[in-house]
């Protein structure tokens, strides 16, 4: 096979992927700014200048694309959100870090739209299984990767042995995505920065006390 030969093939590979990655980039950003139910597949297929009929061949329906769009953009940016606490040597303070970097450059446009994941569970979660299975899993992986860091904090003395690691994580997680909820319907900065202190202050919480820190 000639070289141009195998890059032609490679590019014919290619492009129904790139079509692919396109169509679920397109609509993640309208169903972001509109909600699942509002979100048109005209105004994703004009953006992307994709046939309705190349759509159908990478999903079936409305809702396979509003699943993928879910597994593949929304979950992994939650998955890469508290990355940094993973493996840690000191995971409060990493997830402190997490909490003032994702909520202290928070943009007016993103207190406005809020966060991608919170919206559709609030949206989705009570009429499609599918939505509320796929996003539950999300908070699942978030919620059992902060209990899996803090019981390493347990093991090299960063976070107290008292602690129940499960309820910790639990209210931590339910804290992470309700606040960016608050902001949304508030939209009140000053409320929001009140609620982002409060989270880091509960964190503060979680040290053993010889190993306390100013914020």
């Amino acid at each position: 096979m000639s070289p141009s030969s195998a890059t032609k093939k490679a590019t014919t590979r290619r492009q129904p992927d790139e079509t692919r990655q396109q169509l679920l980039q397109a609509a993640f950003e309208e169903i972001y700014r509109r909600g699942f139910h509002a979100a048109s597949l005209d105004k994703i297929l004009a953006e992307t200048q994709v046939t309705k009929g190349a759509l159908y061949h990478h999903f079936r329906n409305k809702a396979e694309l509003g699943y993928a769009v879910v597994e593949e953009i929304i979950k992994p940016w939650l998955r890469e959100s508290w990355q940094p606490v993973k493996d840690a040597e000191d995971p409060i303070e990493a997830a402190i870090a997490v909490v003032q970097s994702r909520f202290r450059t928070l943009t007016t446009q993103q207190m406005e739209f809020g966060c991608p994941f919170h919206n559709l569970v609030t949206e989705m979660c009570a009429s499609d299984e599918g939505f509320r299975t796929r996003l539950a899993a999300g908070l699942a992986e978030f919620r059992e990767g902060m209990e899996r860091e803090l019981r390493r904090g347990q093991q090299n003395g960063s976070v107290r042995a008292d602690i129940n690691v499960e309820h910790a994580a639990a209210f931590f997680v339910a804290g992470f995505q309700g606040t960016i909820g608050v902001s949304k319907a508030t939209r009140d900065r000053d409320l929001f920065e009140r609620s982002v202190a409060g989270m880091i202050s509960y964190l503060e919480t979680l040290r053993p006390a010889s190993r306390k820190a100013v914020h």
